[in-house]
């Protein structure tokens, strides 16, 4: 990789939009089964919450030592508070809707000797206050560089098409992590990183380079992109752009512990990288590279600028 200024990557000023969420954890040993049911007995030693969903987005930005507001809707309780605290801890500018008729999205996974037994989650999806992000969003147009829309399918961007329109004008390069089978609905969107199964959820089974390439040039044309990023799982990613680029780069990972966030790293780390102005094959490379690392670690990770400019030397 090329030498680079890393300071270009702090300058950058994001804004994250999406379904917020608290990952909770609760860790502990597993020494018998439950005389009520046939299942372990886990004796909880220890909690840790995590930001999740788009809230990890943006966790992973400033991580990365970017400016970062985060936009989405939460409920009137303490997880939200919760949530809050995590992000404003790391620096992250909250504008949160808050409403009492729906509970701030929380997963809570047991594990007990590095696996996970259950995940549990208490949510109600969020479309019915999709529209009150519209002018939280407007408010922070004029102050920020680049733009991640982070669908998680939770109904925080049911008006993902409104907030798109609302965008475009400002001429800010915008990024989406797409959600489900109708991809019409980020039309005039710059750039959107699905992984291979919602690729083919929505063009069908296609295997290999050339098959990828053609299926996301039409999915550029159809929907007015720049580009379509699609990461491939232990096959790397692929970026297709509408200028014809094609760029393929096998996966960076030494060892997978746990696959959970990756998403949220490479668009965090693409959209950091575009917005600094660094070529789309240096900005493939990072994303790439910050996947790896992040699938080394458990659950919900981050990485920081140290860890990637260590892994590019």
């Amino acid at each position: 990789m090329m030498p680079m200024d890393w300071a270009r990557l702090t300058q950058q000023h994001i804004l994250v939009i999406g379904d917020v969420m608290l990952d909770r954890y609760w860790f502990g040993p597993t020494e018998r089964i439950s005389p009520e049911a046939p299942v372990p007995v886990v004796r909880v030693a220890r909690q840790e919450d995590r930001a999740g969903g788009a809230a990890n987005v943006a966790m992973n930005l400033a991580a990365l030592g970017a400016q970062v507001t985060l936009i989405g809707i939460v409920g009137e309780d303490a997880e939200a508070e919760q949530l809050t605290r995590l992000l404003q801890a790391q620096g992250v500018q909250t504008h949160f809707y808050t409403t009492r008729l729906a509970p701030t999205i929380t997963k809570t996974r047991v594990m007990s000797r590095h696996q996970q037994l259950i995940r549990m989650d208490a949510e109600e999806r969020h479309d019915a206050f999709a529209s009150a992000l519209l002018p939280l969003v407007e408010q922070q147009l004029n102050q920020i560089d680049g733009v991640i829309l982070s669908d998680y399918g939770k109904g925080a961007l049911s008006e993902v098409q409104s907030l798109i329109q609302l965008i475009q004008p400002q001429r800010k390069l915008m990024l989406v992590d797409p959600k489900g089978r109708d991809f019409a609905r980020y039309h005039g969107a710059s750039l959107l990183t699905p992984n291979l199964s919602e690729l083919r959820a929505i063009v069908g089974p296609v295997t290999g380079d050339q098959q990828i390439e053609e299926a996301a040039e039409k999915l550029i044309q159809q929907l007015d992109l720049e580009a379509l990023l699609v990461t491939r799982s232990e096959e790397g990613m692929s970026y297709i752009g509408a200028d014809q680029t094609y760029l393929h780069r096998p996966a960076q990972a030494q060892e997978v512990y746990d696959v959970t966030g990756a998403g949220d790293t490479v668009i965090a780390m693409l959209a950091l990288a575009l917005c600094a102005g660094l070529s789309k094959e240096m900005a493939i490379d990072l994303a790439n590279t910050a996947a790896g690392i992040v699938v080394s670690k458990s659950g919900t990770a981050t990485l920081t600028l140290d860890e990637l400019r260590a892994a590019t030397r």
